[in-house]
């Protein structure tokens, strides 16, 4: 009976790290299947030798030292995740072609809900929040896999340089000198793509730019959808390689090999710690609506400046739990007027 008491209390008290846990392995692989596999693969390994652990550090920092081998090897294929606009120019509307790359190019997606525990203070969840947006995350992809792992602790967990040394069995000069080295990095990418200025919660003012937002795209209205967009506005659309810079194509985009996606309907999404929506075109063989792309917005000073689409949806709306059709509105109603 002891024994399985123990497992049982062992099981919950490592299942309570697994949010964070996840968080941290998404921001050093960019992946959030990745990342998932690695949590999973940290548990089992904590789970079966824990007979071993001596108690000599708290629980906590152990499964991040057990997460942060399983990430350093997962990433010595030198896979580093990126966006379209990490990897190519941008390309002029007249000669858009949508080509495909392997999934594991592309930096993923992820739910907030996933990868953000609730903290008791603000000023953290911001940290948390801003941490996971997808330029800070394309960021940390530059990095090597050592600098990348010492930037998220120092920087994001806020570990003090002692915690973290120990963690990589290093020195407290190393890790000192990795961080200096990772911020210069991540200094020089800054104003590489607009990160967005969205607050948390969402302020007034951008909870309206979101709402104009869903009635314009809903309405496939390009006058009203032009204004809410920055100028410089980006679009892009993993797993395709294509990225398209300005008002002018990207509505140009949408009304030509876009055109399918009129009427369409936007379901609200927390994702990456910015504003998104599920996004489902009408489907003309079953009725209703199909899933089509997870979208994530970045904002800035009441714009939109990132307008970043997610197309593979058998991965991404399982992950979100959407469902994978919605039925059109009944318009028995109109019929009866």
């Amino acid at each position: 009976m002891g024994d399985s008491t123990a497992t049982a209390d062992l099981d919950v008290a490592l299942e309570k790290h697994r949010t964070e846990l996840t968080g941290y392995c998404y921001r050093m692989l960019g992946s959030s299947f990745e990342a998932e596999d690695a949590v999973q693969d940290t548990l089992v390994r904590a789970w079966r030798s824990h007979d071993s652990f001596e108690g000599r550090s708290s629980l906590r920092s152990w499964l991040y030292r057990i997460a942060t081998n399983v990430c350093l090897d997962m990433l010595t294929a030198g896979n580093k995740r990126a966006r379209p606009m990490d990897l190519t120019d941008s390309t002029p509307l007249a000669q858009a072609a949508l080509s495909p790359r392997p999934d594991n190019t592309w930096l993923e997606p992820m739910p907030d809900a996933r990868v953000l525990p609730t903290p008791q203070d603000p000023a953290e969840a911001a940290v948390a929040k801003e941490s996971i947006r997808l330029a800070f995350m394309a960021a940390l992809q530059q990095l090597p896999p050592k600098q990348r792992a010492v930037l998220i602790l120092r920087e994001v967990l806020a570990w003090r340089a002692s915690e973290v040394a120990e963690l990589l069995d290093t020195s407290v000069a190393s890790v000192n000198s990795a961080l200096q080295r990772a911020r210069a990095t991540l200094a020089e990418r800054e104003g590489e793509g607009a990160e967005g200025s969205v607050s948390d919660p969402l302020d007034e003012e951008q909870q309206k730019l979101l709402e104009r937002y869903v009635k314009a795209f809903e309405g496939y209205d390009m006058t009203a959808l032009t204004a809410l967009l920055h100028e410089d506005a980006v679009m892009t659309m993993p797993p395709f390689d294509l990225w398209l810079r300005g008002t002018a194509d990207i509505t140009g985009f949408m009304t030509t090999i876009g055109a399918s996606c009129a009427g369409s309907r936007l379901l609200p999404v927390q994702a990456n710690g910015l504003p998104g929506f599920a996004h489902y075109k009408p489907d003309p063989e079953k009725g209703g609506f199909s899933p089509w792309a997870v979208q994530i917005l970045e904002i800035s000073d009441g714009r939109i400046t990132g307008f970043h689409c997610f197309l593979d949806t058998q991965r991404w709306f399982p992950l979100f739990d959407l469902p994978l059709h919605l039925e059109a509105e009944s318009d028995e109603v109109e019929k009866s007027v």
